[in-house]
């Protein structure tokens, strides 16, 4: 039996105080997760009973959409409670609260949804003409005005059928009925459908390519209400629709649609949507108008409803701007007079760091559950895009890292947690991040995309296969924690909301609580952690420019160019007003090889250079000074023998800085060394290698 409207309103207070006080030994979640379980056996009762509502009576559809309101209030006002409750509410401790907190609520956003579908199911079936959409009772109407509005809907549905003859014979008058619902419910849309779809459960509607339907009403989890020209009513997936505003049954030009899809008005308030110019939007109306692409594939399940044309690789297409080899250069000050990240220190004779407002290491895990792609487009590439972001603007360079899979496994994406040896640097999963933005949404946006050949066509593309956001300050300002992060994909682009992945999972799945925590397994997941810095770690990403994002691997050669770079524009010219051109090879083409990741490992894995730089440097440096009278010998723990030392080799480091070399220090008659000796110059390796165990 369903409850009534009191039985609801007595658990309400009793969940709040509950709630609040931890009456009879429960904690105040625990109240909150208890109501809910009891709200779903109630939905799930009410879904059982509305299945079959077109044999229920008038009477009986009335109640049912009087019960749906009322559950919906109860649900509304059990996410409010929880919403507002806090661990310090708890009686004791409780084990991962946040988790079990966001879970619920995930849960309950999930019932509402289905209520609310539920009401508009019914309310469209003229079943709930005397209820507001708050489930208030306006009228009180007889039922010889239900008869009534039953026939007009009926004259409607033959008004709509003989409108879609006319056109078939040419004719694109409307009717009056059409034109006065469309006056009446301005949220109501033409739409031609760009592929065939079959229903897949209850309550869907079957439709073929290139037929016109009304949208009745916009679901955020993008299925819409929808009415073909039989009167017929059902949910259609939204990716299965191009607006058509010109005429029904028209196909749209590119501009047009190019224009509707700019002012389409999805927000709560319809608030009207401006046309933005920037790269940013440029990017996202590219990667939006460029779906007809994905409702090919997906049609022909290539891939999942969720993936779109990958958003930051539009943006990196439209110029350097996002591109590490743009911030890597020196910033300049407003006034173009000075250098804003690059100073140099005088008492170390080095770049002085600089501290930013974000500055970690990051480290890519995997990638569990990603939908695999159909057999008829050949993957190239799985990789990770990530940048720092806003929620509106790209803050940063967009950094990517290449996944690997395995065949036996290929949900699964993994990254190398360091870089070593002859692997490339395009599989490091080690990276760091800095930003100097003072944004109190600042976060790491991952995009997970595959690069992809169409096998029929040849045509390549870039996809997303879902992306998600890691916010890195909470709405106090303190950095979030450093640790391992489990989140979740989302589908679409970075600007759209309540979109998944692949929706199927979702609705395959039954309202159960046991059923929900196996969905929410199965949802696509990126696995990343936030390593916490040393001292030494800090001291060196302080070197770098104050926006970056880039690989631990070759990090020492950034330090490198930079330090070069300081040496060239700081140290080393003669006015700081001069604009001249300088003749450097490395500054001139360095930032080149920031976007062709191969190069920067020949250079990282150079080791014949490395070792060539190595004798040069010992042979000017110590091995002069072993054979010197004037360095007192070495004696452990003795202050004025250190002391002496150091001043010796800081003396002998100077002066052949001044003569560019030691050799000045070793043909001088100015400096006394020790007799020859050939064991100066030759090794004896019999005599100094170190004897076995086995034969001593």
């Amino acid at each position: 039996m369903l409850g009534t409207r009191g039985d609801d309103d007595v658990q309400s207070v009793r969940l709040l105080s509950d709630a609040m006080s931890g009456r009879r030994g429960r904690s105040p979640l625990q109240g909150a997760q208890r109501r809910g379980r009891e709200l779903r056996l109630q939905v799930e009762a009410l879904l059982s009973d509305s299945k079959e509502r077109g044999a229920l009576d008038p009477a009986k559809r009335k109640y049912l959409f009087q019960r749906c309101m009322e559950l919906k209030k109860s649900v509304d006002e059990n996410t409010s409670v929880l919403q507002n409750l806090k661990k310090a509410d708890e009686p004791a401790p409780v084990g991962n609260y946040n988790q079990r907190k966001e879970e619920e609520e995930k849960q309950l956003l999930t019932l509402s949804q289905q209520l609310q579908k539920l009401a508009a199911v019914l309310s469209q079936d003229n079943v709930s003409k005397g209820y507001n959409v708050d489930g208030k009772c306006q009228n009180s109407p007889q039922t010889e005005q239900e008869n009534e509005e039953e026939e007009e809907e009926d004259e409607e549905s033959s008004g709509e059928e003989d409108a879609e003859e006319e056109e078939e014979d040419g004719d694109n008058d409307e009717e009056e009925d059409d034109d006065d619902e469309l006056e009446d419910q301005p949220t109501i849309k033409e739409c031609i459908t760009v592929g065939d779809f079959v229903a897949q459960q209850e309550g869907d509607l079957t439709f073929k390519k290139g037929e016109v339907l009304l949208i009745l009403d916009k679901k955020p989890d993008g299925w819409w209400m929808a009415k073909n020209s039989k009167g017929e009513r059902g949910l259609v997936p939204k990716t299965y629709l191009m607006a058509c505003n010109k005429g029904v049954g028209r196909e749209p030009s590119e501009e047009e649609s190019e224009e509707d899809i700019e002012v389409v008005d999805e927000t709560a308030d319809r608030t009207e949507i401006k046309k933005r110019t920037d790269s940013h939007w440029s990017a996202v109306r590219k990667a939006i108008t460029e779906n007809n692409t994905i409702d090919v594939l997906a049609t022909m399940g290539a891939v999942p409803a969720g993936f779109r044309p990958s958003t930051l690789s539009q943006l990196l297409e439209e110029g350097n701007q996002f591109q590490a080899s743009y911030f890597i250069q020196p910033e300049l000050t407003p006034s173009q007079l000075a250098f804003k990240d690059i100073v140099w220190s005088p008492e170390k004779d080095t770049i002085q760091p600089r501290p930013t407002r974000v500055s970690l290491i990051l480290t890519l895990w995997s990638c569990k559950m990603i939908p695999l792609p159909g057999v008829s487009i050949q993957v190239l590439s799985r990789h990770v895009r990530l940048c720092l972001f806003d929620g509106n603007r790209v803050l940063s360079n967009i950094h990517t890292v290449r996944a690997t899979w395995q065949p036996k496994n290929p949900k699964t994406w993994t990254f190398s947690p360091r870089v070593t040896g002859i692997l490339p640097s395009l599989l490091d999963g080690d990276c760091f991040i800095r930003s100097n933005s003072s944004s109190p949404d600042i976060g790491i946006l991952f995009e997970l995309g595959i690069t992809y050949i169409r096998n029929s066509t040849g045509e390549r593309g870039e996809l997303s296969c879902g992306w998600t956001f890691l916010k890195l300050f909470d709405s106090s300002g303190i950095p979030v924690s450093s640790k391992t992060y489990e989140l979740l994909l989302n589908g679409g682009t970075p600007y759209e909301r309540g979109i998944e992945v692949d929706p199927s999972i979702s609705r395959r799945a039954s309202s159960g609580v046991f059923h929900q925590m196996i969905t929410l397994k199965k949802q696509p997941q990126l696995l990343v952690k936030l390593r916490s810095l040393s001292t030494r770690s800090k001291g060196i990403l302080n070197l770098l420019p104050e926006t970056l994002i880039g690989s631990m691997c070759y990090i020492h050669l950034l330090i490198f160019y930079r330090q070069i770079l300081s040496d060239v524009l700081l140290k080393d010219r003669i006015s700081m007003q001069s604009a001249d051109l300088i003749s450097n090879p490395i500054l001139a083409t360095f930032p080149k090889l920031m976007e062709q990741p191969d190069l920067m490992d020949a250079l990282r894995r150079d080791q014949e250079f490395l070792k060539s730089v190595f004798f040069l440097v010992y042979h000017d440096c110590v091995f002069p000074l072993l054979q010197s009278t004037f360095l007192p010998e070495h004696k452990w723990a003795d202050e004025e023998s250190e002391a002496s030392r150091w001043k010796v080799i800081a003396d002998f480091l100077k002066r052949n800085q001044e003569k560019d070399s030691a050799l000045y220090s070793l043909l001088s008659s100015e400096s006394v060394h020790k007799a020859f000796d050939i064991s100066e110059i030759t090794y004896d390796f019999l005599g100094q290698a170190r004897k076995s165990s086995a034969s001593v």
